[in-house]
């Protein structure tokens, strides 16, 4: 069975670090194949996990969508998609890759992403684990792109505003009915516990944090020199956060 986990917040909440090292730590575990899927458009999860990308989800809707004509004759629509997604995937040991990208031209989008979701909902259960890098902000859950999601990790810095975005991000998941199994908090960056009355704030959301991923100078040297985070030494303290946050839930029995 597929374990789906995504990682959402808004913007320099560190989503993407956490869902590379995230993607880095379930394969040392032996949660492989692994599916990563990179949902924001303005796109990184390439870059952070150093793998290249042909072409990205976008890039082909917006073919289908200015010309459904190359769907070949007799296959319907979601085999074709499905065929095409299978021919985007970015391979690596341990791991597979979709890049969504965005939709350039206007319109209507709603049947592509419709068939979209449902062939990534089908291919998604060939793999032991699944992690989504969401794009900023709060619209991916409006719009219920997620899809049904086992785990939901929100990132937020440790202080008053991070408390209060991740009190909305709940709400909204409690409002629109998500499919949603269990959902943390993971503050980002935190080098000691919230003061009180932050902690009374994060407290009033009712979830639980799990992890604090402290400060980690090699994740700015990375940054710098544009090195993938799969290579990050094994010293790292923000990686073996993200280590401790796997122990924790594989100790529940969640993964």
């Amino acid at each position: 069975m597929t374990v789906r986990i995504a990682i959402a917040g808004k913007g320099g909440s560190g989503k993407t670090t956490i869902s590379a090292l995230l993607c880095r730590v379930l394969i040392e575990n032996g949660l492989k194949p692994l599916l990563a899927v990179d949902a924001d458009p303005n796109s990184c999860l390439p870059d952070y996990l150093g793998l290249p990308v042909s072409r990205t989800i976008g890039e082909m809707r917006e073919q289908l969508r200015e010309d459904p004509s190359s769907v070949p004759v007799g296959v319907s629509k979601q085999e074709w998609i499905e065929q095409l997604i299978h021919e985007d995937l970015t391979e690596a040991p341990g791991l597979d890759m979709l890049v969504m990208g965005q939709q350039e031209g206007p319109g209507c989008y709603c049947y592509i992403n419709n068939v979209l979701r449902d062939c990534i909902a089908e291919i998604s259960g060939h793999y032991r684990a699944m992690v989504i890098d969401n794009e900023a902000g709060l619209e991916h859950l409006s719009r219920r792109t997620n899809g049904m999601v086992d785990i939901m990790l929100v990132a937020c810095p440790p202080n008053i505003i991070g408390a209060r975005t991740a009190g909305r991000v709940i709400d909204m998941i409690k409002r629109l009915k998500l499919e949603v199994g269990r959902t943390f908090l993971v503050l980002n960056p935190c080098d000691r516990p919230p003061e009180p009355a932050v902690a009374e704030t994060f407290a009033a959301t009712g979830i639980e944090i799990v992890a604090g991923i402290p400060t980690d100078p090699a994740l700015g040297a990375f940054d710098v020199q544009g090195r993938p985070l799969m290579e990050l030494p094994e010293d790292s303290t923000a990686l073996n956060a993200v280590r401790d946050l796997v122990a924790l839930f594989r100790k529940r029995r969640w993964l």
